[in-house]
């Protein structure tokens, strides 16, 4: 009998741990292409709140309303039609900011992570996320010698695998520990890159508007 029990247990711990390991990725369709991101399951919150957003088909129309060329693409702070109303109506449903989940150096701006965008310092010093609008870092290369410039008493030395990353991958080491990563690009860096390359304004926004069609929970 003990025996039974003890075997019970294990399966139910294997079980947890299986369920505990799920992963989600999300595939978005844009009006110049696809992408997929991986969501962290270090950063739940911002997860559980990404996963809503797709579910309810909040994303759809979004425009990416803010890109800047070897920096990053955003997305969430614009409509197609600039149909304020429907935007007002999303950010008043998901109007409480996310609170941070750091986990640098595990998790970094390297080229290509999901990270979520805030308000600045002086009326948001949690450095809480934004539930809606995000980015996906393009960033630049930097020379080992220039990352010390990063090394700073809250972050503490940076770990030879994130040097290598920024060496020769690129990505954006200034916004560590100042906003969450909470996944990365999968797949489709091409069509971020077409969206990077758009003609903006002074506002940094595409004139061409450049929206999401529609995106969709990819459970592996």
């Amino acid at each position: 009998m003990r025996k039974i029990v003890f075997s019970i247990i294990l399966v139910l711990v294997a079980l947890s741990a299986v369920a505990q390991e799920k992963e989600y990725q999300v595939e978005f369709k844009t009006n110049v292409g696809s992408f997929t991101v991986k969501l962290y399951n270090e950063t739940p919150l911002h997860r559980d709140n990404f996963l809503a957003l797709v579910r309810e088909g909040a994303f759809n129309n979004l425009l990416f309303h803010r890109v800047i060329k070897n920096f990053m693409v955003q997305a969430g702070g614009a409509t197609k039609g600039n149909k304020q109303w429907a935007l007002e109506r999303l950010q008043s449903k998901y109007s409480e900011m996310i609170p941070a989940e750091f986990h640098y150096p595990k998790l970094f701006h390297k080229r290509g992570a999901l990270a979520a965008a805030r308000q600045g310092d002086e009326e948001n010093p949690e450095k809480k996320s934004d539930p809606i609008q995000f980015y996906i870092v393009i960033g630049q290369y930097f020379l080992e010698n220039e990352l010390a410039a990063y090394e700073t008493e809250e972050r503490g030395k940076m770990p030879d695998n994130v040097k290598q990353s920024y060496m020769t991958e690129g990505g954006t080491p200034h916004l560590d520990t100042q906003y969450t990563v909470f996944g990365e690009l999968l797949d489709g860096m091409k069509t971020i890159e077409k969206i990077e390359n758009q003609e903006t304004d002074t506002d940094d926004r595409p004139i061409k508007d450049i929206y999401i069609i529609s995106a969709k929970i990819i459970q592996k």
